[in-house]
């Protein structure tokens, strides 16, 4: 991340440029990319598949979709509608029944395999970058902007809800969210834009402090709060 964005001003919150700018996405890729997988090549990640026992069963693609979450059998089932011929099909029955667990019943031994060569279509790229826009980015970006948060905000809430899901639960990105609220006002409601996020971050470290699995805070630690702190609300290169 050397090439160093233009520079945008001071705008209100109301006409701040979004996270879904392209270059802006592109960072936010980029950052999920580093924090999920260790590298900024977001792109090589479609084939990525593991089950690395959190209890979720296989995490795979471009930003973790889970096979005990729904996202990894909504993404089966997008390209499947729109590719019916495809190595992975076969695998929906499987997929329906573990939803929820972390049962590799039916999967294994070659749904690992089968993922890899399906992540050799570019029809299946883009089944996974519709998904996530569908249910995390655009989500995450839309609260974002009615909050009144600029673009490092609404990375937060896209990291945010990718991690936690949009579930009811204490840990979930909606009760994350409400209870930044009762710490600190978004902008929206007139509140200081650093001080809000503070309390999200706070807020999001804590819920990440109550499963085994997000223990590591490493990706708000070294990166989101970093920038915060040095004001950066807008993801502006070169970033550290």
């Amino acid at each position: 991340m050397s090439e160093r964005s233009p520079a945008l001003g001071t705008k209100s919150w109301q006409t701040a440029a979004g996270l879904d700018a392209p270059a802006k996405k592109e960072i936010a890729m980029r950052l999920v990319s580093s924090a999920e997988n260790s590298s900024l090549d977001w792109k090589a990640q479609y084939g990525y598949i593991e089950d690395i026992g959190d209890g979720r069963g296989y995490t795979d693609g471009i930003i973790g979709f889970c096979t005990s979450t729904h996202d990894t059998l909504e993404l089966v089932e997008l390209y499947t509608k729109r590719k019916p011929e495809n190595v992975l099909a076969k695998y929906l029955p499987a997929l329906r029944n573990v939803d929820g667990s972390d049962s590799h019943d039916g999967l294994d031994p070659n749904f690992p395999k089968d993922w890899k060569k399906a992540a050799k279509d570019t029809a299946f790229h883009q089944a996974q970058n519709d998904e996530r826009d569908q249910v995390y980015f655009n989500p995450a970006v839309k609260q974002g902007k009615a909050d009144g948060i600029g673009v490092l905000g609404q990375f937060a809430y896209y990291d945010t809800l990718l991690m936690h899901g949009s579930g009811r639960d204490a840990t979930s990105f909606g009760s994350i969210r409400k209870k930044a609220l009762t710490k600190a006002k978004p902008p929206a409601k007139g509140g200081d834009e650093k001080k809000y996020l503070s309390a999200f971050l706070d807020a999001r470290v804590w819920a990440m402090k109550q499963e085994e699995a997000h223990m590591d805070t490493s990706r708000v630690d070294t990166a989101q709060r970093v920038f915060l702190n040095k004001g950066n609300l807008n993801l502006d290169q070169p970033l550290h």
